[in-house]
């Protein structure tokens, strides 16, 4: 195949395919994002936030199965809509862990589930406040499951690979979020720095130089506390510290771009400078944008993890990577070291998608190799 006929894009995206790693972590991060955006609909615990737990259940090893008795309920208040394929239901069935269970007559007596026998507790319920027509084969089969928590359950009962994958809609969403607000504040004041020189330059280089001079988790935090905790607010904290990199890629690329000719000619033919720089110039520099992008949404995912280890990122009881490694990571010396360990190996390969990918974007996106 003839290589002069085809685009330079054709040529990046080429180059991008032959690199096995670089196409392993696109096709990760591919279904990662999947996962997030049908978090409810895969975890096994659909509640809203993946909230539901029960404290005698709490901190048990991967593949734990126990026995769910469901209680009684008004089923109307219970049903699924559309909305809570994607958001959670928000009123949970109630239902308790027991060891064992009898039904007798009109009645079904069962044994709540306890680490220590001595300490469950036997209770009854009449079959009759189930509905008329439940039966002792309508119990065992719609009412009494077993259900296996396939990574075991954390400190509050709580389903751990529910948590995990809800979990990864604040991982997700804070790569997106922040680095379209740092794209968006980085290439306006690179382009501008770049363009204009002069004073324009100078002033937009010195607030750069102070923010860089400042430590971004520091930086993180001050932001954070002065908008306010929450999820959004961590976004926005975590993007406004972002925007200096690409402002300094942004820079050198215009500064260079506009000694070209094509751009000579524009300003011949009378065009304005805004239309010259959104229209002319930024379009040719954004291959080196699109590289440190990659790298940015791996900057902001760890430091969201750190915000949420501090406290002061996502809040209970949005789940997020940082906070159950928080939660649990004393843990790890008294003997299950998985609790903290699942959500650490789940951000690193997030991370580290992010991170090859951007390395092979940025040899696809070089021109000078073959």
């Amino acid at each position: 195949m003839d290589k002069s006929n085809q685009s330079l894009t054709g040529l990046a995206l080429q180059k991008f395919k032959k690199n096995f790693w670089g196409v392993l972590s696109f096709w990760f991060i591919l279904i990662l994002i999947f996962v997030a955006l049908f978090a409810y609909v895969l975890a096994p615990d659909n509640t809203k936030n993946a909230n539901w737990g029960d404290l005698a259940i709490g901190s048990k090893s991967p593949g734990f199965t126990v026995k769910m008795l469901t209680l009684p309920h008004n089923k109307q208040q219970y049903t699924t809509t559309f909305a809570s394929y994607f958001t959670g239901k928000t009123n949970v069935v109630p239902k308790v862990p027991i060891l064992d269970y009898s039904i007798v007559n009109d009645s079904i007596t069962y044994t709540t589930y306890a680490e220590d026998a001595t300490m469950a507790t036997t209770k009854r319920i009449a079959l009759a406040s189930y509905g008329n027509n439940v039966t002792v084969t309508t119990i065992e089969q719609d009412y009494i499951r077993n259900q296996k928590f396939i990574l075991g359950t954390d400190s509050q009962g709580r389903d751990l690979l529910s948590r995990l994958i809800v979990g990864s809609r604040v991982s997700i969403a804070i790569g997106f979020v922040a680095v379209f607000i740092s794209l968006v504040v980085g290439i306006f004041f690179g382009a501008i720095a770049g363009y204009f020189g002069g004073k324009v330059d100078a002033f937009v280089m010195w607030l750069v130089n102070i923010i860089w001079s400042i430590p971004t988790l520091l930086l993180v935090i001050a932001i954070t506390l002065a908008l306010g905790k929450g999820f959004w607010q961590v976004f926005i904290a975590v993007g406004l510290t972002m925007w200096v990199e690409v402002a300094r890629v942004v820079r050198g690329q215009v500064m260079s771009l506009k000694q070209m000719q094509f751009v000579t000619a524009a300003r011949a033919l009378g065009y304005r400078d805004g239309r010259i720089i959104f229209k002319h110039i930024l379009p040719n520099s954004m291959a080196p944008v699109i590289v440190i992008s990659a790298a940015n949404f791996a900057s902001a995912i760890l430091v969201e993890s750190g915000l949420s280890f501090l406290g002061l990122g996502a809040q209970p009881p949005v789940p997020s990577w940082g906070g159950m490694i928080k939660d649990h990571y004393n843990y790890i010396i008294l003997g299950k070291p998985y609790l903290a360990l699942a959500p650490g190996i789940a951000m690193l390969l997030l991370v580290l998608a992010f991170m090859m990918m951007g390395n092979a974007l940025r040899d696809s996106l070089d021109v000078k190799t073959e």
